[in-house]
């Protein structure tokens, strides 16, 4: 179904559906499902928070569209919400206008280092690579760490690892059967064009930042020079003209996609994969590799009510600026580091146990990211996430015995200028996309029944 109302809803006019609207969509999705032998299940998918140019608007839908297809496949089958999620990011990794695989940012040496992780809500395993180099799909090299630690210990009672970087990540990959790949293959003409413009962009800002520096010091040679032969600055006045800003000149790149999935049995996955910051410093990892921070996993139990799934997405952009008459600036503007100081894929989970869901990922959004104290020094706070969560429920069928069903609530909030979302049910006929523009935090919610 749609999200509530139409279309995507200001934070302070979300709206959930009628509960008789969910019920009945519940006995119907049941209904069909048991009459053509399908599996049931759902995905949500995001191919990034940030700036999405209009004029590609069909090719980001496009890829979401793909990546939930790739999904219900393989849910269809009786596939397991791990390797079901892992299915989808591959789709994101692998296509040419993501920040995640083929085609990723390139850092400040010209190379592309990826960070990915996946949990899965069963059995609360985590796998995730950081600053990884020559491998096309690093989900898969997370999925592989996850699914080899669940068979448990090493030779010599060794702990398996769960989280691998740099070299050792990828030559763990290779010696489990992960094809690599040449770095020509992972760059592309748009991914090896922008490098191209940050780097003249940055050597011009470190060239004008020297010259800058060179100035200020003549300046206070001056100064000292002043002082010594008047004895005081009594009537000495530098003239420092105000800088005027001028309009700047952007270049942006969406940073992190990601997935969560619900399937057959109500068990939960999520995954996340990130080329990282456009220019980071080599051997950086974002917070699509850091426990808690990229994607969250947690089926029911104990004291859970809803089994919960969560995929963030990291922003940034460089800009260089001009400053009148004076140097250039290079700016960041949101960052994975603010996932990573905030938790939010962990957080927003713990929320979500809560009655009342968008009222709760509202609130967490604002309260432990927008304004969390960990932030306080920043001067914007971006990035975006998806949510999902589920519980069991008893249905009344035709023949009068109780059922089990599944009823599904996702949700996706962002406090950037744009955020590209997908989804799709075993039931639907087609994966519904789209592309939401705003400059404001945003709120989406929808809930159904499996």
């Amino acid at each position: 179904m749609e999200p509530a109302g139409s279309g995507c809803l200001g934070l302070a006019d979300v709206h959930p559906p009628e509960a008789g609207e969910g019920a009945a969509l519940m006995r119907r999705s049941e209904r069909d499902a048991a009459a053509d032998g399908r599996s049931v299940g759902f995905v949500l998918v995001h191919a990034g928070a940030g700036y999405h140019s209009e004029s590609k608007a069909k090719e980001y839908k496009q890829v979401c569209k793909k990546a939930c297809q790739k999904a219900i496949e393989k849910l269809q089958t009786g596939a397991l919400a791990v390797d079901v999620v892992a299915a989808a990011l591959i789709e994101l990794e692998d296509s040419p206008f993501t920040n995640a695989g083929m085609g990723s940012n390139l850092n400040l040496s010209g190379d592309i280092e990826c960070d990915a992780s996946t949990m899965d809500g069963k059995s609360l395993n985590f796998g995730a690579v950081g600053a990884l180099r020559g491998i096309k799909n690093p989900i898969l090299v997370a999925n592989k760490l996850l699914s080899e630690a669940q068979k448990g210990k090493l030779s010599a009672g060794r702990i398996p690892p769960c989280f691998l970087v740099g070299e050792g990540a990828h030559k763990w990959a290779v010696d489990h059967g992960i094809v690599s790949c040449s770095p020509d293959i992972m760059a592309t003409k748009f991914s090896l064009s922008a490098f191209r413009k940050n780097r003249r962009k940055l050597e011009l800002a470190e060239k004008v930042e020297t010259e800058m520096i060179q100035t200020k010091k003549r300046r206070e040679v001056s100064e000292n020079e002043c002082l010594t032969q008047y004895g005081c600055l009594s009537g000495y006045k530098v003239n420092w003209e105000k800088s005027e800003i001028l309009p700047s000149n952007v270049t942006a790149s969406l940073d992190t996609v990601g997935a969560v999935v619900v399937d057959h049995e109500g068990n939960v996955a999520a995954a996340v994969s990130s080329g990282g910051l456009a220019m980071k410093h080599p051997g950086r990892v974002g917070q699509a590799a850091v426990y808690g921070c990229g994607c969250w996993a947690e089926n029911t139990g104990g004291h859970n009510v809803y089994s919960t799934a969560v995929s963030t997405s990291e922003h940034s952009f460089h800009s260089v600026v001009p400053i009148k008459s004076t140097w250039y600036e290079i700016a960041v503007k949101g960052c994975g580091e603010h996932l990573v100081r905030t938790m939010l894929a962990r957080e927003c989970s713990v929320a979500l146990q809560a009655e009342d869901a968008h009222q709760a990922l509202l609130e967490t959004m604002q309260k432990k990211f927008v304004r969390s104290p960990f932030l306080a020094s920043e001067d914007s706070v971006l990035g975006g996430v998806i949510v999902l969560r589920c519980c069991s429920c008893s249905l009344e069928s035709e023949s009068s015995l109780n059922r089990e069903a599944l009823l599904v609530e996702f949700l996706w909030s962002h406090t950037t200028e744009s955020m590209c979302v997908g989804y799709m049910s075993t039931q639907d006929g087609k994966a519904k996309q789209y592309l939401y523009c705003s400059s404001l935090s945003r709120l989406c919610f929808a809930k159904f029944g499996l």
